[in-house]
């Protein structure tokens, strides 16, 4: 008989090294399918580590496709800390955008040094209030947030449709629902001329590591952390567990706001509907990947966008499906998940019985 027991003291080695493993999991079997592709798997991987550090342009091309990520991935490990599940990053990622652009095309002019935290600040509002509503159902009604955040992104997506129909559309656009584009004051400057990284990557290394303070070094981390393992034993303790909760719902909406002004005023210059392929949803397993570590956050951020990018390049050069990248993101998310498992979990032989 076999049977699954909690592990009296779980491995600080094996929970730390399921992130890394998982990575390395998930590319192995990124090999299964490449091979019923037909190609070659060694030539196939070289093709993808060249397309990510073969030349400077494609280096910053992946930190470039990490910067939005960095924040989801933030948004969605600072709510997860909480016990609060966030899945509504996608939709508070437009809200961030909209609010960007609303603020940064011309209705307010100034310099740079005021225009640029005007619209990230505009965009982290937005972003936080699209989150609060959600955590606001979950402390009063006790709504399932996984559910309202997960529709929310619906709606708010169809809402910025009815918007780049509407009053944010560019009469310059010949038809084509699009916002108008953010004024040069407002725009996020490159790190490297000629290329399209910009200052939202610093931005996002430096929001990780505020955020690794934070929640490792403040009464205020230590709450949020309180109310994840036992939100009931934290309100025994005195803790406002509600305040903690709603707090806790507008910093992750804010980070997923910040990631859609980083993509409008660091790299797009303007709202469309395509804005994002999926950085909130992606986002999440990033987070996840980075066993909710906002440091670990960077380094998950920087293996999925290298996933992508390297992908892109091997599919180009060898004729590969580009959606061999979203299948190995989903590999990882799958590994972590069967990682943390054993990591907390043992699997043993029980003799019953009467067994010889």
């Amino acid at each position: 008989m076999i049977e699954i027991v909690p592990r009296e003291q779980p491995s600080r080695r094996l929970t730390a090294g399921v992130p890394l493993l998982a990575a390395i999991g998930s590319l192995l079997l990124a090999a299964i399918p490449l091979a019923f592709a037909g190609a070659p798997i060694i030539e196939a991987y070289g093709q993808m580590f060249t397309g990510v550090f073969g030349s400077l342009f494609s280096f910053t091309e992946m930190l470039t496709r990490a910067t939005p990520l960095i924040f989801t991935g933030l948004a969605a490990a600072v709510a997860f800390r909480a016990k609060l599940w966030n899945i509504g990053g996608e939709g508070q990622l437009y809200l961030g955008a909209m609010a960007a652009v609303w603020v940064g095309s011309g209705m307010i002019e100034g310099p740079p040094i005021l225009m640029v935290p005007l619209v990230l600040l505009a965009g982290a509002i937005a972003g936080g209030l699209g989150m609060l509503g959600p955590a606001v159902l979950k402390t009063r009604f006790g709504a399932d947030e996984v559910v309202t955040s997960l529709l929310l992104n619906f709606i708010i997506l169809i809402f910025v449709q009815m918007m780049l129909e509407g009053p944010l559309k560019d009469p310059m656009s010949l038809g084509w629902p699009q916002s108008e584009p953010i004024i040069d004051e407002a725009v996020l400057p490159q790190l490297i001329a000629k290329m399209r990284v910009h200052a939202g990557f610093l931005l996002a290394i430096g929001t990780a590591v505020v955020a690794h303070v934070i929640m490792a070094m403040t009464v205020w981390g230590l709450r949020i952390r309180a109310v994840g393992e036992n939100a009931a034993a934290a309100r025994h303790a005195g803790m406002p567990v509600k305040r903690i909760f709603l707090a806790v719902a507008f910093a992750s909406g804010a980070l997923a706001g910040i990631a859609g002004v980083s993509e409008v005023a660091g790299l797009k210059g303007y709202l469309t509907t395509d804005l994002s392929p999926g950085f909130g949803y992606t986002g999440i397993v990033v987070a996840m990947l980075a066993g909710l570590s906002p440091l670990g956050v960077v380094a998950a951020a920087l293996f999925i966008a290298s996933v992508f990018v390297g992908t892109d390049s091997m599919s180009r050069t060898m004729g590969v499906s580009s959606f061999l990248a979203d299948l190995t993101v989903s590999m990882s998310l799958i590994c972590v998940l069967l990682g943390g498992f054993f990591a907390r979990f043992q699997i043993r032989r029980v003799r019953t019985e009467g067994a010889a």
